[in-house]
């Protein structure tokens, strides 16, 4: 096991990791910008080292500075959390070439699912259903054109670098089509620095589900379930629940093996998630693959009893896994609401400031994941994820009602939070009753 393990994040996942660590019993050293610099959470750590100033390019995104840092505190290990390097295959290469091992996945995977048509040719030849689309990169609008028509309209443009839904257009028809060729290709180009789109057929109404997979150096994979995140809003993950309410039985075992056909593929190790698309026939098709610990494996972690960043640091120490996949057993139902310094009544306009009250709920089935405390500043300079509450029950209705429950008793002062939007939510009957799909905001609640 490790000595002594450098985080280069910050915020909730670095807490994360830092607990992690803790019970491992691994010193941990935690570098920060210097908009973290008061940072309540740094306390925590057993070193700190400041990387920077307030921008990302110039401290959690500058390799050397984190390098250096890693080496001037003498660890043996970085992770990188989500977000941030975390799927930043050359970073991981720079680690190899230091002697420092990198806490996730090996570069050549990282790369490999970091392009999306790269992606799509490992899962298509691991026999997994991918949604009908083009061979490769569009280079012209005709191109587009002729192979929107050839699948059927709708058509969703993607770019080949993308995230966070930055890049994806939808089209109905030809006219929107181009426009949205030129439009996705600028937003790819501005965000990732690659302009390359890909063209793939749009299924309409659709549910976001996801596999967790887990892998050693020994070859040996499991899946850990599922997650279903179709609670979105322009494709960011607002709500996640474990398991998915919308599959059975033998519908869960396709997408399980169907993800470790994947992974297996990729010779793919440590910690990451296989995304689907669920379409109301109860047919699934790969969307992508995440190579990095994702912001809600909590529910996954709830619902099964593996703490997943804990495998993450044993893996990458040279561990073998410690179970089998007939050992996984998902016990009750898990739900997690991501909290954001974002005030939804304005079009979810990010809100940095200082919090002058933070009461947290608790109770019986509640975990919140959160680096925030009264007094904290929120800079403007970063994701405005402030917490994660997650609620564990043996069942998806008295996890709602503990979910109600929770969100009744946090209250924030001093910055808007995504808290009354997840209220209503919870409050919405075809939530309760389990009938959602990735569209479910956007039909239902008055946003732009």
């Amino acid at each position: 096991m490790f000595r002594r393990i450098l985080i280069a994040n910050r915020g909730e996942i670095a807490v994360r990791v830092l607990r992690a660590c803790r019970e491992l019993n691994i010193e941990t050293v935690l570098v920060y910008s210097e908009a973290d610099r008061n940072a309540q959470y740094l306390r925590l750590a057993d070193e700190t080292i400041c990387i920077g100033p307030p921008m990302s390019a110039k401290s959690y995104l500058d390799i050397p500075s984190i390098i250096a840092a890693a080496e001037i505190a003498d660890v043996e290990a970085i992770h990188p959390g989500y977000g941030f390097l975390s799927e930043n295959a050359h970073f991981a290469e720079v680690c190899h070439e230091c002697n420092i091992r990198f806490i996730g996945p090996p570069p050549e995977a990282i790369a490999s699912f970091g392009d999306k048509q790269r992606a799509r040719a490992i899962a298509k030849k691991a026999g997994a259903p991918t949604v009908p689309g083009s061979q490769g990169i569009l280079t012209s609008e005709e191109e587009a054109i002729r192979l929107a028509r050839e699948i059927g309209f709708p058509v969703i443009l993607k770019a080949v670098a993308g995230g966070g839904g930055r890049g994806m257009r939808v089209a109905h028809n030809d006219v929107s089509l181009i426009n949205g060729f030129h439009q996705a290709r600028a937003e790819a180009e501005a965000a990732f620095k690659n302009a390359g789109v890909y063209l793939e057929k749009f299924i309409e109404r659709p549910r976001h589900v996801e596999i967790q997979v887990l892998g050693d150096r020994e070859g040996n994979l499991v899946h850990l379930g599922e997650r279903d995140c179709s609670i979105q809003r322009r494709h960011q993950k607002l709500i996640e629940e474990s398991p998915s309410p919308a599959l059975n039985p033998d519908i869960r075992k396709k997408m399980g093996d169907a993800a470790l056909a994947i992974v297996r593929e990729a010779k793919y190790e440590n910690a990451g998630t296989v995304e689907f698309l669920l379409d109301p026939a109860g047919n699934f098709y790969f969307i992508e693959v995440n190579a990095r610990v994702q912001v809600e494996h909590p529910v996954t972690e709830m619902v099964t009893g593996i703490d997943i960043v804990q495998e993450q640091i044993r893996i990458a120490a040279g561990e073998r896994l410690r179970f089998r996949q007939e050992d996984i057993v998902l016990h009750g139902c898990a739900i997690e609401c991501r909290i954001n310094a974002e005030d939804p009544d304005a079009n979810f306009r990010p809100t940095p400031g200082k919090v002058t009250t933070w009461m947290a709920p608790g109770g019986p089935g509640v975990r919140l994941d959160t680096h925030i405390s009264a007094g904290a500043e929120i800079p403007p300079n970063y994701d405005s994820l402030v917490a994660k509450l997650i609620v564990h029950r043996n069942n998806r209705r008295d996890a709602i009602a503990t979910m109600r429950r929770a969100l009744a008793e946090f209250h924030v002062e001093g910055i808007k939070t995504t808290i009354p939007f997840h209220r209503k939510v919870f409050d919405h009957a075809d939530f309760i009753a389990g009938d959602v799909d990735t569209g479910f905001v956007e039909r239902h609640f008055s946003m732009k």
